[in-house]
């Protein structure tokens, strides 16, 4: 195999990741936006365990995760479209998403960890996926 099939194939492999990035970021937004409301309704949904440093009223962290996940999903349609802006704002709320779940640890810790783990591969995805230009002849 010579090096530019090898690129294309891992640019296949990046683009195809890509759309199930967008897909894994708009189930993202989607939990973020579930798990923000059931905090705001009903605090006796979740428990704390011990005191955190990072300690904010669950009715807080519910708006922070209803904001997120909304932003999350709009981001999640742009970055299905293929545009730019769309491409670097999943970049910017998929670690915004890390930040809040990270700060979430105390509440639902193997959720957290779960929600940090398909964040990274959706900026993983993001990030090495190079989109083909429309003037570009090489076909690569």
């Amino acid at each position: 195999m010579t090096a530019p099939d090898n690129r294309h194939a891992r640019q296949g492999l990046a683009a195809g990741t890509s759309i199930g990035a967008a897909i894994l970021l708009m189930v993202l937004g989607i939990v973020s936006l579930l798990q923000g409301i059931s905090a705001v309704a009903e605090d006796e949904v979740f428990v704390t365990g011990i005191d955190y440093i990072y300690e904010f009223d669950l009715t807080t962290w519910g708006w922070i995760h209803i904001v997120l996940g909304v932003l999350i999903i709009v981001c999640a349609l742009a970055l299905v479209t293929g545009t730019a802006w769309g491409r670097g704002a999943a970049i910017g709320f998929a670690s915004l998403s890390i930040l809040a779940n990270f700060l979430w640890l105390p509440y639902y810790p193997l959720w957290s960890v779960l929600l940090i783990v398909l964040d990274v591969v959706v900026i993983w995805a993001v990030v090495t996926w190079r989109p083909r230009r429309r003037g570009d002849v090489r076909g690569r």
